[in-house]
């Protein structure tokens, strides 16, 4: 199996590794093989498609998530686990897998889990996928942890498109929603999900729109409405689980694609004019300043950094 990452390992404080686990994503408590005070490993973190992903590396005995943390840090998200290199036992309820290069599963944040390594070097890519979201489009059968089987054609499309998204700085939010809409056909074909309700197909059709029509400057939460042939308030209901408006979210993905192409070395000379004009602005001085509130920079800052 290909690896999607490189491995990094370093020897590091087993304290310094642990809260750099906690601070990308939540409470762990990081168990060393040995009593030196030393684990080997990194923590790093990436934005894939529109995803949250952090790529964690070690030689650990153990790294586990206990009722106890929970409390502390309830958490949003769903980690999806992609073992990259070496072994892990993911143990979480009566959900147990071995993870080889290659496999996968979904971690519930909501509940207690561990990770067993036996000291041997492991690489896991992690993509943090939004719960609220999650559980609205599927409901709970994507809850309790479960791994995902590569004896099912659903693994290897899902493993490509992940891949397609680690390959592609500043990969399309397309990808992205291509990757749930996978899931859910897993989900559906071996956890018994179900038809979906009118709520959820809405939702996901509403979230598929604005990601196909976020470069257009007159796709907005009213012709959205239109397409969709719903009332607006409906639809702002619709998005009230998420805890956005569709005008916020369509602004986030906007702003998405253009932090995507400010930040591609091979997009730099179109300027950042350019770049806001064809992510669907048409306000500069708009621009500006939501991108600033949303990443505490300019784009300028941006371009140039790259």
């Amino acid at each position: 199996m290909q690896s999607l990452m490189t491995p990094g390992h370093k020897p590091v404080q087993v304290e310094i590794l642990e809260a750099e686990i906690r601070r990308v994503c939540g409470s762990f408590d990081l168990e060393p093989m040995r009593r030196t005070g030393v684990v080997n490993g990194d923590v790093t973190t990436r934005r894939v498609g529109p995803f949250d992903t952090a790529i964690v590396a070690l030689d650990a005995s153990e790294v586990a998530r206990s009722t106890r943390s929970i409390r502390q840090d309830p958490g949003e998200h769903f980690f999806l686990l992609v073992q990259d290199a070496g072994q892990c036992r993911v143990e979480q309820g009566d959900q147990v897998a071995e993870l080889l290069p290659g496999d996968m599963f979904l971690v519930d944040s909501v509940k207690p889990s561990s990770f067993l390594y036996r000291g041997e070097r492991s690489n896991q890519v992690s993509l943090h996928i939004p719960r609220d979201e999650m559980v609205h489009r599927f409901g709970n059968a994507c809850t309790g942890g479960f791994s995902i089987s590569r004896d099912d054609p659903l693994w290897l499309a899902m493993r490509a498109v992940i891949a397609k998204m680690l390959m592609e700085e500043g990969a399309q939010a397309q990808l992205g929603e291509a990757f749930l809409c996978l899931m859910g056909a897993y989900l559906h074909s071996t956890r018994g999900m179900g038809t979906a309700n009118p709520a959820e197909t809405l939702l996901s059709r509403a979230l598929a729109m604005i990601d196909r029509h976020r470069a257009d400057p007159a796709f907005g939460p009213r012709e959205l409405a239109s397409r969709l042939n719903v009332p607006e308030r409906t639809l702002q209901r619709h998005f009230r689980p998420l805890g956005e408006t569709p005008g916020h979210r369509l602004l986030n993905r906007r702003l998405e694609l253009a932090h995507a192409r400010l930040s591609a070395r091979n997009q730099v000379a179109e300027g950042v004019t350019a770049v806001a004009f064809d992510c669907g602005f048409n306000d500069l001085s708009y621009f500006y300043r939501e991108f600033r509130k949303k990443y505490g920079t300019t784009p300028g800052a941006v371009a140039r950094c790259h």
